[in-house]
């Protein structure tokens, strides 16, 4: 018999204990042992549709948009140009736009430069000007060079605008159906939402998807998944979510940050995969590049696109936290203000707006307009709009009409010293830099502000006092990063510079520290042992410009303690190139990279490649010759030299490695003939001349022998 009071009493106590022990389990979970990891939700894409419910002004504001018309699918509503048998005559050649079966098809020059016909399947923009994309074998879409000016209503060839006097033809790679003018790797990032490129670099082809053809909500505000659950709860239980669920957070940011949003596409950069909306810096996907010469003059003006990012940053009203939107509607793209009321949001019209500050006229007084450099019409008056003075511009594609937004003081007075442009004489065409200088002395007086133009054309300039002046503006964080970064770029190589460039390593801005790892010289094992840190940088930029730096180094130099990095760092450096090996200089860059690993087969594979694609990618046949040399194979190298400097031959460079190559080819004669045409051409490089005295000491001429030795010291 089972005693009843006795066995509740047990029951009893077992509850009891229960209840002792259970808290005290949970707690020793939950703070000793740890709390289960969770995986947390990526937020995926759900398009546009889902925002309008509760964003319908936005989305009124984007509809209509160069965003919402960046790219769409070919058909009567988004077709603007003239496909009703339009013809366009070119080169003795006769281009047809036309349609058939609803279908808008070009009879155009094709990939062999005969005339062909094109089914246009995408269109591409809509104003000042609408492009079209034809398919292509491989994945890939192309942009015809047959442009439409919705401007001016016409159709005009894009090459001939953009590429003047270059003679491009079907061989060249800037053609319309080469790899330049290749939508998946040259357009598709900045025009349709959530890109991912997928070339397959075994087939040389692409798989290229989108979520939506045109740049909508999530480009800017990322996958919108979570943020649709955030929207759903109730209000009590928002408020622990942060950014209210989106990815890319655009509100309650600083300048610079909410410019970044804009830098992947509105910028000119070196790309590092697919964009990924979770990375919390630009410089894990771009690499924007710093604005100096060729695309930027020596003083930051634009010369060629430029995308705005580097000429804005550069600004003073960027290093005053003015950001996009404080002048542009974000959604619809279009000015907040018309004219000088713009400006005048921040500048007292009393000192700003008025002919004491313009010495200009203003709309409505008598006088003759002016064409400007960039044929632009500019009527009496316009003179007086700040725009016109602070932000010149020039056509770009043609017809494109873009300003340059580094709002820049004119300074005629540098253009005289550094061949730079100035909005005085960009619209006064007619007169010289003295004239538009001496009229600035008179209104404004004689002292002018230093430019850092000044120091970096005279750091090209072989100065040597601009080491001084870099040093300063490197120093002083009232420059922009982007200048302080150039300011480390224009250093000379002496060792005095090292020192600042390494104190550059520690610099909070990625852009300053890749420059430092860039411009940093390898000397020594101590050089190394500061560089080797930065392996494990927070920033991928930073981690590429290190594991690019040391290429020429071997891996049994890396000290055991980074070795675990450099193996690591160097994988995401071959990603990259295979990601980038669509282009030219991607292939390029890939073979380089198989060359330094000695593997040569596929040295030789992807340098053939490259010159396939671009024929005058001079470098890659220069490295190929090399390459040909390490093999053993110094004929090859010969005849490729040889061709090379058909069409080059005032490249001492070249002319060199063609001389030791015929000495290896004992063609001892013509190999001397070409190492003194190098020596003319770099009458510098001791080694040439050392070479040369060589040589003429193997033919017994002892006086030439001395006098090149010489030479060589």
């Amino acid at each position: 018999m089972i005693d009843q009071k006795k066995y509740s009493r047990i029951i009893r106590v077992l509850v009891w204990i229960a209840l002792l022990v259970l808290p005290v389990f949970i707690l020793t979970q939950l703070y000793i042992v740890g709390k289960p990891e969770s995986k947390p939700t990526q937020a995926e894409y759900v398009g546009k549709e889902t925002c309008i419910e509760c964003h319908q002004a936005e989305y009124k504001d984007w509809k209509g948009s160069d965003h919402d018309l960046a790219m769409d699918y070919a058909n009567d509503s988004t077709v603007l140009g003239d496909f009703n048998n339009a013809t366009l005559e070119r080169n003795g050649q006769t281009h047809k736009m036309f349609k058939r079966d609803g279908k808008f098809f070009v009879f155009t020059d094709g990939e062999d430069g005969s005339m062909k016909e094109y089914e246009v399947k995408y269109v591409f923009g809509h104003f000042p000007i609408q492009d079209y994309l034809v398919e292509f074998p491989g994945g890939r879409l192309q942009t015809l060079a047959l442009t439409w000016n919705s401007k001016d209503s016409n159709w005009f060839y894009m090459a001939d605008s953009v590429y003047q006097n270059m003679g491009v033809d079907h061989n060249n790679w800037l053609h319309w159906t080469n790899q330049a003018q290749n939508w998946n790797s040259m357009c598709a990032d900045c025009h349709s939402t959530n890109i991912r490129k997928n070339y397959d670099v075994a087939t040389d082809s692409y798989h290229t998807t989108w979520s939506e053809i045109d740049v909508s909500c999530e480009t800017c505000h990322g996958p919108a998944s979570e943020h649709l659950k955030w929207a759903n709860l109730a209000d009590y239980a928002r408020k622990d979510i942060e950014n209210y669920g989106l990815v890319i957070k655009t509100s309650g940011v600083d300048n610079h940050q909410y410019i970044d949003n804009c830098a992947r596409c509105h910028s000119r950069r070196s790309i590092m995969g697919d964009f990924d909306p979770h990375s919390h810096s630009i410089y894990n996907h771009i690499n924007p590049v710093l604005p100096t010469e060729p695309s930027w003059y020596i003083d930051g003006q634009i010369k060629e696109e430029d995308y705005v990012y580097a000429s804005f940053t550069q600004s003073r009203m960027f290093m005053n936290d003015v950001q996009c939107n404080d002048c542009h509607n974000v959604h619809s793209g279009k000015l907040v203000l018309e004219g000088n009321k713009l400006c005048l949001q921040c500048h007292k019209a009393t000192d700003y707006d008025t002919p004491n500050h313009t010495f200009h006229k203003s709309y409505g007084e008598k006088g003759e307009g002016l064409v400007s450099a960039a044929g632009v019409k500019f009527e009496v008056g316009s003179g007086s709009q700040c725009i016109n003075c602070h932000m010149h511009g020039q056509n770009y594609m043609g017809v494109d009409y873009r300003r340059d937004h580094s709002f820049r003081i004119p300074r005629p007075d540098l253009s005289e010293k550094n061949g730079t442009p100035n909005a005085c004489n960009q619209c006064h065409t007619d007169k010289s830099n003295r004239w538009a200088a001496n009229h600035i002395k008179e209104w404004f007086g004689i002292s002018r502000p230093f430019q850092y133009g000044e120091a970096f054309s005279a750091s090209l300039n072989g100065d040597s006092s601009a080491d001084s002046s870099l040093h300063i503006i490197y120093n002083d964080d009232l420059f922009p990063t982007s200048i302080r970064s150039l300011a480390i770029n224009y250093l000379s190589d002496s060792p005095k510079n090292d020192s600042l460039i390494r104190e550059a390593f520690f610099s909070i801005e990625p852009k300053v520290r890749v420059t430092a790892v860039e411009r940093f010289n390898l000397r020594s094992q101590q050089d190394l042992e500061a560089l080797l840190p930065l392996l494990n940088d927070e920033t991928k930029a930073v981690r590429l410009a290190v594991i690019n730096k040391l290429s020429f180094i071997d891996e049994s130099q890396i000290p055991v303690r980074y070795l675990n990095s450099y193996k690591k760092v160097k994988k995401e450096q071959f990603d990259v190139l295979i990601y980038n090996a669509d282009f030219p200089v991607g292939k390029f860059n890939l073979a380089n990279y198989y060359y330094k690993q000695k593997d040569y087969k596929n040295a030789e594979k992807y340098y053939l490649k490259a010159i396939e694609q671009d024929d005058e990618l001079y470098m890659a046949k220069i490295n190929l010759a090399h390459l040909y040399s390490a093999m053993g194979n110094p004929q090859k190298a010969e005849e490729i030299l040889k061709n090379y400097l058909v069409d080059n031959p005032t490249d001492g460079n070249a002319q060199y490695d063609l001389g030791l190559v015929l000495s290896e080819n004992k063609k001892y004669k013509e190999s001397l003939n070409h190492l003194l045409k190098a020596s003319e051409l770099l009458p510098n490089n001791k080694r040439i001349n050392y070479n040369i005295a060589q040589l003429y000491k193997f033919f017994g001429v002892m006086d030439k022998y001395q006098e090149f030795l010489k030479k060589s010291e």
